[in-house]
């Protein structure tokens, strides 16, 4: 009898239902998890190329990216709050509006776009420790880095860059394949100790070039053209781009939510994305200016700006500013891999395989795929248009979460049966036809039709910072309309 019903249990320790004394975050960690998300190198990269590069009103770029993480707030609430209810991950909770099958297939094409942009992400971080390596070896002797042996070059990348390749795949999987508790403790880590470096930069900025600095900044702001009919165009284009940016996470942020001690905790968590993105924004800005002023660039030759922090650092002759440097960046670089790749790839193969995966085996699945795809990414992948491929895919995230929320909220009235969650009995609640909701898959596939025809249609590219939105709204009506039939 217990082996019987041991057949058609779909858990996992992982995945289950958060247990009540673990649900302990609070909004100060959620602080620290969007602080995380923001402070990365693209993320430093596209504010301050939206703030100084392309020319755009300050003013304009500010309230664009304000409306957008309006946006994430909203939308972060909605999928955040169910799994903050019933405990359990994304993918989980996408069984009860796909059916239990269904959700293992499409919810494994976020742990796809997850796997791959955690070997891309790795790879450039290993960058980063090739770079300390070359520093070490140089102020040893000079002489090292012509050696031979350093110089053998392999599948494209010398003995330098294997060993940092490798060893970043070690000590994230070393990190990376443990519970909850330590997730919150790095995230929480990250989120302050990558503020602190920031600001500490800028202080030794501001320290001697502060009201050059702070001039420069002056001359981004020009009220007079607020109102002109470009500025809105400009306005639709910043909040388009910077939603894209946090959209990937907003799908499965139930990952996350699940853990929040209630759902005040939660809102006023999200709420903090705001100050978060005011407050890396001005770090961005104005550290790229004094990095600018420091290194005597014309700010009338914007095109060449440096805004990615790696060149910047690169361009300082001061090998210890550099290494500090670089350190922050590998602590901010990792953790954005571990919440925005590493977790929901783990979640989606839990899930697909809940009775024989652990977390080190999935883990182990994880870093033995990325690392192909890390080892292959510059050679290879970037030369057959894969991008593409994977924004397609990625295509899928709105219409999926649109589905979600509309059967979550409207047609089933937030009434779900906790138990049937992970249950394959015929006689339960979400199996639906042998495991697929017919209805459901129809509103995904009509919804990424539309979201797909934003990257497929080159008439229609300038909409595709808002696939997002139109995929999870053609899915919201379509499964509406079919569900009330």
């Amino acid at each position: 009898m217990i082996q019987q019903n041991e057949k058609f249990q779909l858990t996992n320790w992982e995945i289950v239902s958060v247990n009540p004394a673990d649900k302990n975050w609070d909004w100060k960690d959620f602080f620290c998890f969007w602080a995380v998300n923001i402070q990365s190198i693209i993320g430093f990269s596209l504010i301050a190329s939206l703030y100084i590069v392309y020319d755009l009103n300050l003013f304009v770029v500010l309230s664009g990216s304000l409306f957008a993480s309006l946006l994430v707030y909203f939308f972060s609430n909605l999928i955040g709050n169910l799994s903050q209810k019933h405990g359990v991950p994304f993918v989980v909770f996408l069984r009860t509006s796909m059916g239990l099958s269904a959700a293992k297939y499409f919810g494994m094409l976020r742990g796809l776009i997850g796997i791959f942009f955690f070997g891309v992400q790795t790879f450039f971080i290993s960058k980063s420790i090739v770079y300390l390596i070359r520093i070490t070896l140089f102020n040893i002797d000079p002489n090292l880095l012509n050696k031979e042996i350093f110089l053998t070059f392999f599948m494209a990348l010398n003995l330098i860059d294997w060993f940092a390749l490798i060893f970043t795949f070690w000590f994230q999987y070393l990190l990376f394949s443990k519970d909850q508790h330590l997730t919150k403790k790095l995230i929480k880590f990250s989120g302050i100790f990558v503020y602190f470096g920031l600001f500490l930069f800028l202080i030794m900025i501001i320290s001697e070039y502060g009201a050059v600095v702070f001039n420069r900044f002056n001359q981004l702001i020009d009220t007079n053209i607020i109102f002109e009919k470009n500025s809105i165009l400009q306005f639709i284009s910043v909040a388009g781009t910077m939603f894209a940016f946090f959209s990937i996470v907003i799908l499965n942020f139930g990952d996350f939510s699940r853990y929040a001690k209630n759902q005040k905790e939660l809102n006023i968590g999200n709420l903090t994305l705001i100050f978060n993105l005011i407050l890396f924004s001005l770090l961005s800005v104005l550290i790229t200016l004094g990095a600018d002023t420091i290194l005597n660039s014309n700010l009338a030759e914007a095109g060449k700006l440096l805004t990615n922090p790696t060149d910047i650092i690169g361009k300082f002759n001061n090998t210890y500013l550099t290494i500090v440097a670089l350190f922050f960046i590998l602590v901010a670089s990792m953790s954005t891999n571990l919440i925005a790749n590493y977790i929901p790839s783990q979640n989606t193969l839990l899930n697909f395989l809940p009775n024989k995966l652990t977390l080190k085996s999935s883990g182990f699945i994880i870093f033995f795929i990325s690392l192909f795809i890390a080892v292959f990414w510059l050679p290879l992948l970037s030369q057959i248009g894969i991008l593409s491929f994977v924004d397609t895919i990625g295509a899928f995230f709105g219409p999926i979460f649109g589905l979600m929320i509309c059967d979550y909220y409207l047609v089933k009235k937030k009434v779900i049966v906790n138990k049937d969650i992970f249950s394959s009995k015929p006689e339960s609640s979400y199996m639906y036809s042998n495991g697929w909701h017919i209805k459901a898959v129809y509103s995904v596939l009509i919804g990424f039709l539309f979201s797909a025809s934003t990257i497929w249609n080159i008439d229609l590219r300038f909409l595709q910072s808002y696939s997002w939105i139109i995929g999870a709204f053609m899915s919201y009506i379509t499964y509406y309309l079919l569900a009330s039939r």
